[in-house]
């Protein structure tokens, strides 16, 4: 068996936000890739990667996945966090790569074989008026794709509302509750009586309400049958979702910002959510999230990988696989690439009719052109001063709202 020689972070994409994992053996030619990108801290997961991961792994057979997870997940003692599992998660995609390509077949044979021919998504309407946000559904319509996410603009668009007086704090857009409770089921209103009731419609709350506000918005929703509202709650606050299941009929897509199991289990066991919404590399990787779509199987709730659109051909691909090869997959979330990126990752999933589709190469089937990844960074000396937090809204008070 193949033995892990040397683990290699590769930072690319024009900001430097993308880290792909190389793991290297020590078989001639053959290795895996895997995605650890995190937009806000990607050198402190290069960091973890480097500093704590990579020296356990060297030595290793590269196909004691479960093992290696296992390794790595009490390696650092204190465990659960987003930067580590996001490290952790690009690794196990690289062994799962490298396992495919040993045995000769796609990592979704590995998984089981397919159950569906290719992977049904939704895409992103963003439309900043009502008038331009029927457009992008219409174009979206038209591509084939049979279930949209609806938002006016950006995360609490419809909701926000200009400043009033001087702030003690810094600029930041300004999001009043009552003014989205209302704008945006008046937008769904008008989208199902240009649209129909066939076409399938989601919409990200992004966590900008109070409990009390997101079970109101819920239940005004009901009427226009949602295939999902996503993260209606914060992750604090997620005992809510009792109350909303007991009030409303609108399926809850939870979980992009889960990192630890205990946050989304309850959820499933109780059947208080429709569809769990990790992200691939922040869940650990395909190790752990093969699990938890078995639990969901159970349960009777769907999938719905998180893709967002900083994430790369890496994360989607692996997300892809699972989906492939699972039963209780519910939709996948796209995502979509300028050409010179897809250029720097062969192989890489295709997107047809509303549709990803994989190759039937070995392993994930995606590689690195790592001379055309070096060139879509635009200003490598920049790296090392990187700095892109999380852009946060406030209540008219001033006061922060948690994402």
């Amino acid at each position: 068996m193949a033995k892990i020689t040397a683990v290699r972070c590769i930072r690319t994409r024009h900001d430097g936000s993308w880290v792909i994992v190389k793991v290297m053996t020590d078989q001639d030619g053959l290795y895996g890739i895997g995605s650890a990108s995190d937009i806000y801290q990607p050198g402190a997961v290069v960091s973890i990667i480097e500093e704590l991961l990579a020296p356990v792994l060297i030595g290793r057979d590269a196909g004691q996945i479960e093992d290696l997870w296992q390794t790595m997940y009490t390696s650092g003692y204190w465990r659960n966090g987003s930067t580590l599992h996001t490290a952790m998660g690009g690794i196990d995609m690289a062994l799962w790569d490298i396992k495919g390509k040993e045995a000769g077949m796609p990592v979704y044979q590995l998984l089981g074989g397919a159950v569906r021919s290719a992977v049904p998504c939704y895409a992103h309407a963003n439309g900043a008026t009502y008038g331009q946000l029927e457009e992008e559904v219409h174009a979206f319509q038209e591509q084939g794709f049979g279930v949209i996410r609806c938002q006016l603009g950006g995360y609490g668009g419809g909701g926000f509302v200009a400043p009033q007086g001087a702030s003690k704090f810094p600029p930041a857009s300004v999001f009043d509750e009552a003014s989205y409770i209302t704008a945006i089921p008046d937008m769904f209103e008008k989208l199902r009586v240009r649209f129909g009731m066939n076409l399938g419609f989601t919409h990200d709350v992004h966590e900008h309400l109070t409990p009390s506000g997101a079970v109101s918005l819920s239940r005004a929703l009901d009427p226009y049958r949602l295939f999902f509202v996503e993260d209606l709650l914060q992750s604090e606050h997620t005992g809510w979702y009792r109350r909303v299941k007991e009030t409303s009929t609108t399926p809850q897509a939870v979980g992009e910002l889960f990192v630890h199991p205990q946050e989304w289990l309850p959820l499933v066991q109780e059947r208080l959510i429709d569809f769990v919404r990790m992200r691939v590399s922040k869940a650990g990787g395909i190790t752990p999230c093969r699990k938890i779509a078995a639990v969901c199987e159970a349960f009777g709730v769907r999938t719905a990988w998180q893709e967002g659109g900083e994430n790369d051909p890496v994360n989607q691909i692996a997300a892809a696989h699972l989906d492939m090869a699972i039963m209780s997959f519910g939709v996948q979330e796209i995502n979509h690439f300028r050409s010179e990126e897809k250029e720097a990752f062969p192989g890489h999933a295709v997107l047809e009719h509303g549709h990803l589709k994989l190759n039937d190469k070995p392993g994930l089937g995606i590689d690195i052109d790592e001379h055309k990844a070096a060139a879509l960074v635009k200003d490598q000396g920049s790296l090392a001063a990187y700095h892109h937090p999380y852009k946060l809204d406030r209540k008219p008070d001033g006061t922060l709202i948690r994402p």
